[in-house]
C-alpha cells in the first residue's frame, strides 16, 4: 500500500466545496440542495472549524448564508449515526458562534442563532435512497421517542454518478466532482490508486468547472484520495475487528453458560475443566464468580458479574 504523511487535511469534497476561494461552487451546491437561486457568492460564510477532525481529516464543510448554519458532510462509508455527529458538530459551532457574536449565554435577553441545515452527502456503492436520518432513530425500542425534547434530522442525499440526477445537474460540481469520485474507482480496478487518480484527472473534460483547480493542485488531489482510501480500509479492519471480538464474546459466554450447568450437578473447576478440556486457571475464575450465585448459578447473572469484574 502506497504510505503518505498523514497531516490535518480535507477531503476531496472539503477541497472543492469548503474553501473560500471556492465559494461559487459552495453556493452552487447549497442552491441545489435548498432549490434558491443565489447568485453573490460573497453572500456564502466558510465556517469549517480547524479543529473538527476525523482520523486526521477534517470531516466537514460550513457555512452561514441568510442566516442559516448549513453543515454539509460527505461519506463514502454508510453511517447512520450522522445525526448524533452532526449534533456534536451544531453544539462546538453554536458555541464558536455566540462567541464571535458576543452574546451572553447566561444572560436575560434572548440570542438569537442561525438555523441549522444538516447534510450528508453519500457517495459510496451500497445501495440506498436519499432519506431522512434522525436522531431518534438511536433511542431504543419501546422507549418514549416522541415524548422527546431533543430531535436531530440529517437529510442523506446519494451523489453516486449517474444516480440523483436532479441534484447533480443542478450543481455542476457537485456533478463533476461525482464523475470524478467513479471514474477513479473504475481506474482503481486495473493500476494503483496514484495512477488512477492521475488517469482521472488526465481524462477529465476540458469544460468541466473543477478540472483546471484539480490540475492545479494535482499533488494534493492525490494525497487526499489516497488518505480517503487508507481510511476506508481502516474502517473495515475495525468492522473485522468488531466482528471478531463479538465470536469470541459468543464463545467466552457458551463456556460460562457450561460452566454453571455442571457447578449444577455438582462438579467442582478441576473436573469442570478436565470435562471441557479447558485451562484450569480459567475456569476456576468462572467458578469463583458463580459460587456467588449458587445453588442456581444464574447464567445471565454470572456473565453479567464476570463483564463488570473485567474476567471476561
Amino acid at each position: 500500500m502506497e504510505q503518505i504523511t498523514r497531516n490535518n487535511k480535507d477531503r476531496l469534497f472539503c477541497f472543492i466545496f469548503g474553501r473560500a476561494e471556492n465559494k461559487r461552487w459552495t453556493l452552487s451546491l447549497y442552491n441545489a440542495v435548498n432549490g434558491t437561486d443565489y447568485t453573490d457568492p460573497d453572500d456564502v460564510d466558510i465556517t469549517t472549524m480547524e479543529d473538527v477532525i476525523y482520523m486526521g481529516m477534517k470531516n466537514d464543510v460550513s457555512f452561514l448564508i441568510n442566516f442559516e448554519l448549513n453543515l454539509y458532510e460527505q461519506q463514502s462509508t454508510y453511517n447512520p449515526n450522522m445525526p448524533v455527529r452532526q449534533l456534536i458538530y451544531l453544539a462546538r459551532h453554536y458555541e464558536k458562534y455566540i462567541k464571535r457574536t458576543k452574546q451572553n449565554l447566561y444572560g436575560a435577553k434572548r440570542m438569537i442563532l442561525p438555523v441549522p441545515k444538516l447534510v450528508t452527502f453519500y457517495n459510496g456503492t451500497r445501495e440506498i435512497t436519499d432519506q431522512e436520518l434522525k436522531l431518534s432513530d438511536s433511542f431504543p425500542e419501546g422507549s418514549c421517542a416522541k415524548e422527546s425534547d431533543v430531535e436531530v434530522t440529517v437529510h442523506l442525499y446519494k451523489i453516486t454518478s449517474g444516480e440523483n440526477t436532479g441534484l447533480l445537474k443542478n450543481c455542476k460540481p457537485l456533478e463533476e466532482y461525482s464523475w470524478f469520485v467513479e471514474e477513479t474507482r473504475k481506474n482503481q480496478k486495473t493500476m494503483e490508486l496514484s495512477e488512477a487518480v492521475d488517469k482521472t484527472i488526465q481524462d477529465m473534460p476540458d469544460d468541466f468547472e473543477i478540472k483546471e483547480y484539480l490540475v492545479g493542485h494535482q499533488a494534493e488531489v492525490k494525497d487526499m484520495c489516497l488518505t480517503e482510501y487508507n481510511e476506508a480500509e481502516t474502517m473495515e479492519m475495525f468492522r473485522e475487528e468488531g466482528r471478531e471480538e463479538g465470536r469470541e464474546e459468543g464463545e467466552e459466554n457458551r463456556l460460562i453458560r457450561q460452566v454453571c450447568r455442571k457447578l449444577r450437578k455438582g462438579q467442582d473447576y478441576v473436573e469442570i475443566a478436565e470435562d471441557l478440556v479447558e485451562d484450569e486457571t480459567h475456569i476456576k475464575a468462572i467458578c469463583d464468580v458463580a459460587e456467588k450465585y449458587a445453588p442456581d448459578y444464574n447464567e445471565e447473572q454470572v456473565i453479567a458479574q464476570l463483564r463488570s469484574e473485567v474476567l471476561i
